[in-house]
């Protein structure tokens, strides 16, 4: 009756479709169809049992205490203001240099990835910030949109990231069970902050190929990207250098560099993040009550919502594979032509298609579990499954119809941008990072070399 867990998957699927909150999906329609399967003598109701344990072990974790802590991070930098100075100046920095604008995006995107790890405070602050900038200098709309939402989607692979914190989570649990799988009853783990090592050449190697987008675009289709040389700059440029990258660059060596350092832990430099953006606001005199009590509000809304996806997440797991799903993906995936080469590809392929319409949570605690696995006991290296998986979910931020920087874009350009050239723009972005998908199958070094190096493994 195996194939009964396909069609749990196929109802999730669509009820996720119909837009109903996705805990509330994950775990309603996974309920309801137990209790059908197990009138039919297909699934044992014991199985729900271990719901309990389930949940005290996801409100246990001590890792996804980083993810509120990243949260409040990334939105109270949002509230700092900071973007706005780092943008100004390093437009600055750029200007008269073809295609200048748009790679100061890029950067400023890249930084405030590195600061706060928030996808959707990223695209629209700087679809608030750079757009009407980008198009008023006679940029492509299609061109300034898509720069700006992969440039905010850059919050997805360059640490401190929300998406590789959880990814951590499910490849820990996965990896240690592939390995008492294979009979290894003294597993190996894996940390979030492996994640974040791994991620980082990757992060910078994803920026690298932005960039070399947009000056190969300057050269070759100048009508679409001006050469503005804006006002004549105004001395003190080096101290307004200084000031604005200052901060930023700060808060990602303190918590970026005790997690390489070894000093403290992913969650324990959350907490040193939250505590430095706090710091910042008060400097640039933008904390208020007011704010302060926005910022928390903000954060319980998110981190609850993430949560709850956890334990609805848990039920489905749970009756999945009481309807003995997991061991028929194990059969589909080994029995493939080509191992592991076949069995990764369609596994990438599959997330992809899934991005278009799903969100990358959904798919971390839906599809991951199911998969990872099956992959790791195959002999997949697990930092390089996780970057691999990351990158992919990046994609389905800029992937229509359900890509969220496209809405997070949308809500605040103007009225005149089309919305089929936010759609479009995101096109070459998006070919960028299957391309970098496809460059990190055939190197996986660029990976490993650096958690190799860090913790001489």
């Amino acid at each position: 009756m195996e194939w009964l867990a396909l069609v749990l998957f196929a109802l999730v699927f669509i009820a996720l479709l119909t837009g109903f909150p996705v805990a509330f999906t994950l775990a309603g329609v996974s309920l309801i169809f137990a209790l059908v399967a197990n009138l039919f003598g297909a699934f044992d109701m014991a199985f729900l049992q271990s719901i309990p344990n389930r949940i005290f072990s996801i409100m246990s974790n001590s890792n996804l205490i980083a993810v509120p802590l990243f949260v409040f991070m990334g939105i109270m930098l949002e509230q700092s203001k900071i973007a706005e100075g780092l943008l100004q100046t390093m437009e600055e920095v750029m200007r008269g240099v073809k295609g200048g604008l748009g790679i100061a995006v890029i950067i400023v995107g890249a930084l405030l990835a590195a600061s706060t790890g928030i996808v959707g405070a990223t695209v629209v602050t700087m679809g608030l910030l750079a757009l009407p900038t980008m198009l008023k200098q006679g940029y492509c709309p299609r061109v300034a949109s898509g720069t700006i939402c992969a440039s905010g989607t850059l919050g997805q692979i360059i640490p401190p990231s929300i998406v590789l914190i959880l990814l951590g989570d499910v490849l820990s649990s996965s990896y240690q069970q592939a390995q008492l799988n294979q009979g290894i009853f003294s597993p190996e783990t894996l940390s979030v902050g492996d994640l974040f090592v791994g991620a980082l050449l990757p992060g910078m190697l994803l920026v690298l190929s932005y960039i070399g987008y947009m000056i190969f675009k300057a050269y070759t289709q100048p009508d679409k990207i001006p050469s503005h040389q804006g006002e004549p700059i105004a001395p003190g440029l080096a101290v307004r250098v200084i000031k604005s990258l200052l901060p930023p660059l700060m808060l990602i060596l303190l918590v970026l560099g005790s997690i390489l350092g070894g000093y403290a832990t992913p969650t324990e430099a959350a907490s040193l993040g939250a505590l430095g953006a706090l710091i910042l606001a008060i400097v640039n005199r933008k904390l208020s009550l007011s704010i302060l009590k926005r910022v928390m509000q903000n954060t319980l809304q998110v981190t609850s919502m993430i949560f709850l996806i956890f334990i609805g997440a848990a039920f489905f797991s749970l009756v999945f594979r009481g309807l003995g799903g997991d061991d028929l993906i194990t059969e589909l995936l080994t029995d493939l032509p080509g191992g592991v080469f076949t069995a990764m590809l369609i596994v990438m392929a599959l997330m992809f298609i899934l991005g278009f319409f799903l969100d990358f949570i959904e798919i971390t605690y839906v599809v991951v579990p199911v998969v990872a696995p099956i992959l790791l006991m195959m002999g997949v290296d697990p930092i390089w499954l996780g970057i691999m998986i990351a990158i992919n979910l990046q994609t389905a931020f800029l992937t229509p119809p359900f890509g969220f920087a496209l809405f997070y874009l949308r809500g605040v350009a103007p009225p005149e941008l089309k919305t089929t050239d936010i759609y479009k723009g995101t096109i070459p972005f998006i070919l960028i990072q299957l391309s970098m998908l496809v460059v990190l199958a055939i190197w996986p070094e660029i990976v490993t070399w650096l958690p190799s190096i860090i913790y001489k493994n």
